[in-house]
């Protein structure tokens, strides 16, 4: 019991999915026998999740703040025993009237507060890791905190310049997609480690990318790629680059990024560190079915859209978003906090992507990454 690590969970956006998500994935075995969890909401609002989920789970209240890290296993050690869930509220009580499924500053502030503070536990090394149930931004913005979402926050809190939004999907997701995608001409030697994508831009527009998109930037995420890659376990660490452009460009004619900014950044990788394999610039509409064949560990994509549609197609509920480059451990699912299912019995919500993302914190924070 007193080995495993120490996570804390925050609730995201109380009016939507995050506290019944919390709730079904700490019931999961795999995630009882993963690691000692503190979920942080509102006591209220998770008892509100355990009359919407039904059963008998207890939510204990852990008044004072965790300063120690010790105390607080024992306390998590004493309520699981018990068969409670500890619960952990820096927030204020206002939030419990924010209307369910509904765009609300409340709710929007209260999210803020739980992960500004689980960012604090983490960093003052009182947990192991963090794992986000979603958050709303527009929510975020109604209460005043002009960020696009938890990985700037993450970034700016932890105080990194160098940082990537990472989607990862389980080999055990992704496995009967490589049959059914893998021709006689695949390669032999096939991914097991599951499927990485991560974003050398994000939570911008499409027209702005063009003129967002550096060498340096590149570089950078594909580092952060490969070093991820090798954290858990994964030996061939072989990472493709996107192209932006139909057709990777098709020789300037659709566009010179490649030409000029990408293919400068790839041969820079190689030449860096020649022991790590690095393909590209590759066209994202083949490049995709040769990763998913098992080609590729990992993709670097050059946009938030580029990476995020083909890894939800294939695994919405059960993707991992993993930020890299912080010196924290931070994971969380890939859907939204989904305002049109929430709080609703005839609409549950599923904990696949919760349990994921737990376990991944979990398994990370025995490979040392941040």
């Amino acid at each position: 019991m007193f080995d495993r690590p120490l996570i804390v969970l925050t609730a995201g956006d109380v009016a939507g999915i995050g506290p019944e998500i919390l709730l079904q994935a700490l019931r999961d075995p795999a995630v009882q026998n993963a690691c000692h969890a503190l979920v942080v909401c509102d006591p209220a609002i998770m008892r509100k999740a355990v009359e919407l989920c039904g059963g008998t789970t207890r939510i204990s209240v852990l008044v004072e703040a965790p300063q120690d890290r010790n105390v607080l296993r024992q306390a998590l050690v004493e309520a699981s025993d018990a068969g409670q869930i500890l619960c952990f509220n820096p927030a204020g009580s206002a939030v419990v009237d924010a209307p369910a499924g509904q765009v609300s500053a409340a709710a929007g502030d209260a999210a803020f507060r739980y992960l500004i503070r689980a960012i604090h536990l983490a960093k003052s090394g009182v947990v192991d890791a963090i794992a986000t149930a979603p958050l709303n931004k527009a929510a975020l913005h109604a209460a005043g905190h002009n960020f696009p979402g938890h990985t700037e926050i993450l970034a700016q809190e932890c105080g990194v310049d160098e940082f990537a939004m990472m989607l990862h999907l389980p080999e055990s997701r992704i496995a009967p997609l490589r049959t059914l995608v893998s021709t006689a001409a695949d390669a032999a030697e096939s991914g097991q480690h599951g499927l990485s994508v991560a974003h050398v831009t994000l939570h911008t527009s499409i027209a702005s990318v063009p003129e967002l998109l550096t060498q340096q930037g590149i570089v950078d995420t594909a580092k952060l790629m490969h070093d991820f890659l090798e954290r858990i376990g994964c030996v061939r660490n072989s990472v493709a680059v996107c192209a932006l452009n139909p057709h990777g460009g098709e020789s300037g004619l659709f566009g010179d990024e490649e030409a000029r900014v990408i293919v400068p950044a790839v041969q820079q990788i190689r030449d860096r560190d020649s022991r790590r394999q690095t393909s590209g610039p590759l066209p994202v509409d083949t490049l995709i079915r040769r990763a998913v064949a098992g080609e590729f560990d990992g993709v670097v994509a050059m946009y938030h859209d580029q990476g995020h549609i083909p890894i939800k197609l294939m695994g919405f509920d059960a993707a991992v978003n993993i930020t890299l480059g912080l010196p924290i451990v931070r994971t969380s699912p890939t859907h939204g906090t989904a305002f049109d299912r929430a709080w609703n019995p005839k609409t549950p919500a599923d904990p696949a992507g919760m349990i994921e993302a737990i376990l991944m914190a979990a398994k990370l924070c025995g490979s040392g990454a941040g």
